[in-house]
């Protein structure tokens, strides 16, 4: 059977010419992937092939951003070099996602931690956790991750953290870490740690404001909870 071909299609059904006629927004994301791989194998079109990545990842854009370059691989006309352009295109959108939360840097709540820190927690498979320290203002004047742990737990060393606070001249804090898992409620060792972050910091007069556990889609906080 001869391969249907995106350049055989009618105009107004070319990626390309449909991003310059209609603009971008008029594209699906099966499209805008098709543009970024150029081409599909001898079966399919590049947009049906973007389809089919699409579909093993139920059309969840952030699954398919952590999809590696082997996992992109084993899809039949995607080689390294494709795999490597999906990753590149996914990751620029992520690093536009962190500039744009950049200029709402003042924290006012425990969604603006989220605005934050999603991009850099939500689709990690492995835990980190991270503090932003902020001004009298309640304005993040840096956030730094701390530590990196495995599947469900990470380790904190609470004398660092106030290191690091000290040296950024902090008035108070704020501490997140993410649940690989997608489970929002937060174990006796988060609790636990946050009890002991907290305490350290009234000796040093740094306040604990909040600690957040982050998901892809969602979050918990221990300050809106009451339970800290």
């Amino acid at each position: 059977m001869e391969k249907l071909t995106i350049k055989s299609w009618a105009p107004d059904d070319q990626p390309r010419e449909k991003l310059v006629a209609k603009g971008k927004a008029s594209l699906s994301d099966a499209e805008l992937i098709a543009i970024i791989i150029g081409s599909g194998n001898r079966e399919e079109s590049a947009v049906a092939l973007s389809k089919r990545i699409l579909q093993s990842v139920n059309g969840n854009i952030h699954k398919l951003a952590k999809l590696t370059i082997e996992k992109l691989m084993t899809f039949k006309g995607v080689g390294a070099a494709k795999a490597i352009a999906i990753i590149t295109a996914l990751e620029l959108g992520k690093r536009r996602q962190l500039e744009n939360v950049k200029e709402r840097a003042k924290i006012t709540s425990s969604k603006d931690v989220f605005t934050l820190m999603q991009p850099v927690l939500g689709d990690l498979e492995h835990e980190e956790f991270w503090v932003l320290f902020l001004d009298n203002s309640n304005k993040v004047v840096a956030k730094k991750q701390i530590s990196k742990g495995g599947l469900t737990a990470t380790v904190v060393d609470v004398r660092l953290l106030y290191k690091s606070a000290l040296e950024f001249v902090s008035v108070a804090i704020i501490v997140c870490h993410n649940h690989p898992s997608g489970k929002l409620q937060p174990s006796a060792a988060d609790k636990h740690i946050t009890q002991k972050i907290k305490q350290a910091g009234v000796t040093l007069d740094i306040k604990l404001l909040d600690h957040l556990i982050i998901t892809e889609k969602a979050y918990f906080s221990f300050a809106d909870e009451g339970i800290f």
